[in-house]
């Protein structure tokens, strides 16, 4: 079982850190280094399953926003683990990530700030499908804020609108 957990654990590692090179990525400059920020609703699923020949299959995904601050445009990125394994030992591990731009929210450059969540991928708890995903933006040098919501459709491509909120100056 040790071994188990120490390849499944290496295998973590280089999820991680090929989930780190892909931010850094985005970085060309140290000047640019604040310009790009994660958010704070990162989210882990987790499944496990048996195959014939009991094989047991350990799967495990995450997924975070990165966030231009002075352009508002947005990416989520994705790391995924898999391990397959016997009574015995690991037989194959996997992992990959990736980060697909998703768009600007703001058609103007300025100083903004942001957090983004999603819902659960489709399971028994989750009758209506995919979901969407909710932005919040705000526009730090005035008081400006847009609440985006992007739905996952199923016919066809995903979609994202956008509204300013307004803000009531009375109390």
């Amino acid at each position: 079982m040790n071994n188990l957990q120490n390849i499944f654990s290496r295998a973590r590692i280089a999820a991680f850190l090929m989930g780190m090179a892909s931010l850094l990525a985005f970085s060309d400059s140290a000047s640019s280094a604040d310009i790009y920020k994660l958010s704070n609703n990162q989210r882990i699923s987790c499944s496990r399953g048996l195959t014939a020949g009991k094989l047991q299959n350990i799967a495990c995904k995450s997924y975070a926003y990165v966030f231009n601050t002075l352009t508002s445009d947005f990416y989520r990125c994705q790391v995924s683990v898999g391990v397959m394994r016997d009574a015995k030992q690991v037989l194959k591990s996997d992992a990959d990530g990736k980060c697909t731009p998703l768009g600007r929210i703001f058609p103007a450059d300025s100083s903004y700030s942001f957090d983004a969540t999603e819902t659960e991928p489709p399971n028994t708890n989750s009758f209506l499908g995919a979901g969407g995903t909710a932005i919040w933006v705000a526009d730090a040098a005035a008081l400006k804020v847009r609440g985006c919501i992007q739905l996952v459709t199923g016919v066809g491509p995903d979609m994202m609108n956008c509204v300013d909120m307004t803000f009531d100056t009375q109390k």
